[in-house]
């Protein structure tokens, strides 16, 4: 496919990290209007008080309205695993559409039945306002955005660019931080190593802004990049590194790493859009379930 890049739109990048998740979220502003985007929330969670709160989201607010923007879009990158999103709350303030990639409804699928939800789960995407396919347009004020498909960490991951800039989600990380893990329910390491590729296609001095860093050893938080820089540098697919290196390598790497700390309300807030799931008697209220990841 012929992705449609306009190397000649440079939208205005806001970053905000959230250090409590290690995720970047970001504002992206169409240059030749005040209409915009939000990339990735987050929704603040004290897991063991059962505390949610909107700190992070308030200071995306915050920055919105004393700019005087228009929010357009509130995307997401995939079914995050490790943090919440604020999503619903930053429309319910803001406006705006929440999209997804189409491939949600593998997800809610999927995980569905491991939370063993029931028929009022509804999982055809419903949830959400828009789902992505492959080169897929939108519009953010007068900027043209785009979806890329790069499934492999999750089933439903896309990379969204806009103008020269790239939001990868968890396809790939900082050069030396990698790429993601490949071992949830749907990821394969293979097709994540061929979305990477795709996302390598691109123009080398396009953007790259990550969804996560971590600062490896000791380094300071960084979250922008460029693919000449990926293919160079990238510890994981860069330089001579081959595919079946990756394989090997994400394989045996993923199967020493542990459950992400907020996998469990992540995936049932945000297989539903960011909405916290109700008893039935309407209580927000989060399941555990036992021996399923």
């Amino acid at each position: 496919m012929t992705y449609p890049v306009n190397m000649d739109v440079t939208p205005v990048v806001t970053a905000h990290f959230d250090e409590a998740t290690n995720t970047i979220t970001y504002i992206v502003r169409d240059p030749s209007s005040n209409h915009c985007a939000i990339v990735d929330s987050v929704m603040d969670i004290d897991y063991a008080a059962g505390r949610i709160t909107y700190d992070h989201a308030d200071a995306l607010i915050a920055q919105i309205k004393s700019e005087g923007l228009v929010l357009d879009w509130i995307i997401e990158t995939h079914v995050h695993a490790d943090h919440l999103s604020a999503a619903p709350y930053l429309q319910r303030e803001l406006g705006g559409k929440i999209g997804v990639g189409e491939k949600i409804l593998v997800v809610q699928d999927t995980f569905g039945k491991i939370f063993n939800e029931g028929t009022e789960f509804e999982r055809d995407g419903s949830q959400f306002d828009a789902l992505f396919k492959d080169g897929d347009t939108y519009m953010v004020g007068n900027m043209q955005g785009f979806a890329m498909y790069t499934p492999g960490h999750t089933p439903a991951c896309n990379v969204h660019v806009m103008g020269n800039a790239v939001f990868t989600g968890d396809t790939l990380f900082m050069p030396d931080g990698g790429s993601a893990r490949a071992d949830f329910p749907g990821g394969d390491a293979a097709t994540l190593y061929d979305s990477i590729q795709k996302v390598l296609s691109l123009p080398d001095d396009i953007r790259l802004f990550m969804c996560h860093d971590y600062g490896p050893n000791g380094r300071a938080i960084a979250w922008e990049t460029t693919v000449a820089e990926q293919k160079a540098e990238n510890i994981h697919v860069g330089g001579d590194k081959t595919r079946d290196d990756f394989i090997k390598f994400r394989t045996e790497r993923d199967a020493q790493l542990d459950m992400p700390k907020l996998i469990i309300p992540s995936l049932q807030v945000n297989m539903r859009a960011g909405h916290v799931p109700t008893d039935e008697d309407g209580n927000p209220m989060l399941k555990v379930p036992v021996n399923k990841l």
